[in-house]
């Protein structure tokens, strides 16, 4: 097993007044060549919009564009004729393809907490397409699948051979993933809590990246919240 480790403390950041972010991977005007991405997960960033603000319209074309609700609600409206609220424990799922663009705004009185998902597309200029829906109530100590690309799947569908899970679990579970596809490799992103993994200790907002490997073992050292993306190393 080969890996990766990325710390809370070294993601790249951007503070805006209205925006309030951190960089898992190398975006906008934070650039660090070791940090392009790990494979098809080309952003994950870590997202706090203040009241009554957001980003207007803007084009996206070729990317799967996922966004998980934490706090808040946030607005969005896209060239496609959508226009919905998607709250906190909704999941929102943009396939870019061809092109569309689109607004995400807080129009609520309080802070707006997303993390903002970019992955890139298996087939490219495909139509674009926007889905949505409810996670319901978390299964504790389980990883339950979010996103998917296979469409037998009971998940919202993206256009990469790429999967998206969440696990809320207690302190001192033992959690093993298995890879779904042959030569994917395993992004583990701590939202809190703490874990162990490969032998490493991480701690919220952490992250691990491992490949070479048919399945992960997850060690939870206290309550913990994460997610996890399995996705193509090429």
């Amino acid at each position: 097993m080969k890996s990766v480790l990325h710390r809370a403390n070294e993601r790249g950041e951007a503070e805006h007044g209205w925006l309030h972010t951190r960089f898992s991977f190398s975006f906008a005007d934070w650039y660090d060549p070791e940090r392009m991405g790990f494979g098809a997960l080309r952003v994950l960033n870590d997202d706090v919009i203040e009241p009554h603000q957001g980003f207007g319209m803007h084009p996206h074309a070729n990317m799967e564009i996922i966004t998980i609700v934490k706090k808040g609600a946030v607005s969005h409206e896209d060239s496609m004729g959508n226009k919905y609220a998607v709250p906190a424990g909704d999941i929102q799922v943009m396939s870019a393809g061809s092109g569309v663009t689109h607004a995400e705004f807080n129009k609520g009185d309080e802070q707006l907490a997303l993390f903002q998902i970019w992955i890139t597309p298996r087939v490219i200029w495909l139509p674009p397409h926007y889905s949505q829906q409810s996670l319901g109530s978390i299964q504790k100590n389980e990883i339950e699948l979010l996103v998917s690309g296979d469409p037998n799947d009971d998940a919202l569908f993206i256009n990469q051979d790429a999967y998206v899970f969440r696990a809320l679990c207690d302190g001192g579970k033992t959690l093993t993933y298995a890879l779904r596809q042959p030569g994917n490799g395993v992004y583990i992103f701590v939202v809190k809590g703490s874990i162990r993994v490969d032998g490493t200790d991480l701690g919220a907002r952490d992250a691990l990246g491992v490949w070479d490997t048919d399945k992960v073992e997850i060690i939870t050292q206290s309550p913990a919240e994460l997610l996890v993306f399995e996705v193509p190393r090429e």
